[in-house]
């Protein structure tokens, strides 16, 4: 079995991830700024060095939307390098990060290129939104104390179980790179429209949902269906399941 490095082990997606590898029989090291065992900050890379050594894959999870992304990135980068034993790093990217001029989005596709040009073996995985995030969007949005609930109009989603990008991740995490995979979508797609008031209904909340028109290149970007992947719909799970499940607590990224 191998040993394997997961970052943002604890976030939403990687905790998932690693428990899935770890059932598996697979030495895997959970990388956080806060972990007792492998102490890792991938803002300035202290702690790196320890943890990659005689690692084999490493599972890039970690994210903040604050930015950010590409420094890890290149602090990751380097370390895996200077460890020698890295063949495969396994990224979890975004459907759209190369035609949506959206900030988080361009770093993503950013990292993805540097990955690509490091000369390490790479995986990229890109999927649509999870459902815990269209779920954590909508309830941010419901805090507002506007009436009616202001959700961008136009905009179309594709929600995907975080369970199931969770399991194609575990399968990624092998020695053997697999370059750029297939897209993983969401079983259906929905407006963020029709998605905020199923939200808002299965939480009991009574608030009218209202489309906003928004402006800019981004906006006009997530209007065409950049962010979708209709002939890649591999999920499962709907959101009108999830929501039915309860799951929707929130979602983190990086751990």
């Amino acid at each position: 079995m191998s040993t394997i490095l997961v970052t943002g082990g604890t976030g939403t997606l990687g905790t998932l991830v690693v428990a899935r590898l770890r059932a598996a029989g697979h030495d895997v090291r959970v990388l956080s700024r806060h972990a007792k065992d492998h102490p890792v900050d991938l803002r300035d890379g202290s702690g790196l060095e320890a943890a990659m050594a005689g690692a084999e894959v490493v599972v890039h999870c970690a994210s903040s939307p604050r930015g950010g992304d590409d420094v890890a990135a290149g602090h990751l980068i380097e370390a895996a390098r200077r460890a020698g034993t890295v063949t495969n790093v396994v990224y979890i990217s975004i459907v759209g990060v190369d035609v949506i001029p959206f900030g988080y989005y361009t770093v993503k596709y950013k990292v993805e290129r540097m990955l690509e040009e490091s000369g390490l073996g790479v995986t990229i995985l890109r999927t649509t939104q999870f459902h815990d995030l269209v779920a954590m969007a909508v309830d941010a949005l419901a805090k507002v104390p506007v009436v009616p609930l202001p959700l961008p109009k136009g905009v179309r989603v594709q929600p995907i179980a975080v369970a199931e990008v969770a399991d194609r991740m575990a399968e990624l995490a092998v020695p053997a790179p697999a370059g750029r995979v297939p897209d993983m979508g969401g079983p259906e797609i929905h407006t963020l429209v029709e998605l905020g008031r199923a939200r808002l209904a299965a939480t009991g909340r009574r608030r009218r949902v209202f489309a906003l028109p928004l402006a800019g290149k981004a906006y006009a970007a997530f209007r065409r269906g950049g962010n979708l992947t209709p002939s890649h719909a591999v999920g499962k799970v709907t959101f009108a399941e999830f929501l039915k499940a309860g799951t929707g607590a929130g979602s983190r990224a990086d751990g």
